[in-house]
């Protein structure tokens, strides 16, 4: 399993890069930021990652290695250019990823998950514009009750909130915990060592039991040739071993371990920003702003109450980017329009929203992205619908919300992809050949 977990803390840092593509960065420095109340904030969250980071070296008795201080001072300098190269160099050394270069052990532990979640905030708040990616962090910092637990899948939805929440370590005001690295039994290590006192944190046994069982489920799909699309099961016929690759198979085990946090931490709140679905969850969840609140028991539906709130809800979120052109009756033609003539041609004339919202091109994904999560949750509930009513409810608004999905972003891959079969099997194979063109 020790290999096994290696290999898996590279695949969660692959899957953290497929958000941010991280080919060219701008030049942040503290006076790059215009809102005071973000670079202090931000400052507070480089001084509290640096403690954390000196406390777990002392406890260890060890002293800091100077590597990891020069990525600090950095840090602190709100230098990103020589932020993003330190931790470049440095993770081409750490133990949990695969690479050509010697390994070093101090680049584990505490102290390397903080270098980490500085390295992430940093790129996060490098790659959109300062208006958008406050926006997004504070609408879902708002959202969420004190004292509840709160998992953070894709890079905006766990780094940029890490950065902006009063303070991630303590909990304050929430338990910040990301699905995606629950399998790296290092990232569990340093969990624990924020809120073991107060959450229950999945045990190295914990770990192994859902290993083994997702071995063990895997190992009789792959034989009925049940296996997910991307995921890689291969079973040897005669020892009978398994052997597991790729993000699908990863997201299989984070979801599992996912699943003792949420069991065993009964008496707390939930809440979801979804990177890969994790298919247990979907009874439990429904809208709730931007992102999905995950309820203790399963909910036999959602009422026309919650799916009001929701819709209104993003109809006033972004109007304010795009205009107000998109209501319930708008054609997927007249969204193929649109998308020409703003994405396409640059075209802003009569255009009621927000120009510099289409120049920020990871603001544009990361709402897209919490659009179409709750999209993909409508269409699990028509799938799963028991009768014909329900079932056209939910339609109507996964219909809805995929639109306002591809609005934000025409080429999210799951809006494209899921909308597209929605229409399809509908009949509507005019439109879904309209939504392919759009992801190209």
């Amino acid at each position: 399993m020790k290999t096994f977990i290696k290999s898996l803390g590279w695949l969660c840092f692959a899957a953290l890069l497929a958000f941010s593509g991280c080919a060219k960065k701008k030049s942040t420095s503290w006076s790059s930021y215009s809102d005071p109340v973000v670079t202090a904030q931000m400052k507070s969250f480089v001084t509290e990652k640096e403690a954390q980071a000196n406390a777990a070296v002392r406890a260890n008795g060890q002293s800091m290695p100077p590597e990891l201080n020069r990525f600090f001072k950095d840090a602190d300098k709100g230098d990103w250019t020589a932020v993003n190269s330190d931790f470049k160099e440095l993770r081409d050394h750490a133990p949990q990823y695969e690479h050509s270069g010697s390994t070093d052990l101090h680049l584990r532990g505490t102290a390397w998950a903080a270098v980490v979640e500085i390295w992430g905030v940093f790129d996060a708040m490098s790659e959109g514009g300062q208006k958008y990616s406050t926006l997004y962090a504070n609408e879902i910092i708002n959202s969420i009750p004190p004292g509840s637990i709160y998992f953070g899948g894709t890079d905006p939805g766990r780094f940029l909130i890490t950065g902006m929440e009063k303070n991630q370590a303590k909990g304050d005001p929430f338990y910040l915990i990301t699905q995606n690295a629950l399998a790296d039994d290092t990232y569990l290590d340093y969990v624990r060592s924020m809120y073991g006192k107060q959450l229950y944190i999945p045990t190295m046994e914990d770990s192994e039991k859902c290993f083994r069982d997702y071995t063990e489920d895997a190992k009789k799909r792959a034989k009925n040739h049940q296996l997910k699309p991307g995921e890689n099961v291969q079973v040897d016929s005669q020892s009978g071993r398994v052997a597991i690759s790729g993000e699908v198979a990863v997201m299989e085990i984070n979801g599992l371990i996912a699943k003792v946090v949420f069991d065993q931490n009964s008496n707390e709140d939930f809440y979801v920003e979804q990177s890969f679905p994790l298919d247990w969850m979907y009874p439990y969840l429904e809208p709730h702003g931007m992102i999905l609140k995950l309820d203790r028991h399963p909910l036999p539906n959602l009422s026309d109450a919650i799916l009001k709130e929701d819709r209104d809800y993003w109809s006033n979120l972004i109007q304010p980017m795009i205009g107000n052109w998109l209501i319930g009756d708008t054609s997927v033609q007249q969204l193929s329009d649109f998308v020409k003539k703003t994405f396409r041609q640059h075209d802003f004339t009569g255009f009621s929203g927000d120009p510099q919202f289409f120049r920020d091109s990871y603001a544009c994904k990361m709402f897209s992205k919490e659009r179409a999560s709750i999209a993909e949750l409508y269409l699990w509930r028509m799938g799963h619908a028991t009768n014909p009513e329900d079932k056209q409810r939910m339609a109507h608004e996964a219909d809805f919300a995929f639109k306002q999905a591809l609005a934000l972003w025409p080429q999210t891959p799951e809006a494209v992809s899921e909308y597209k079969k929605m229409l399809t099997e509908e009949g509507r194979d005019s439109d879904a050949s309209v939504v392919t063109r759009l992801g190209e």
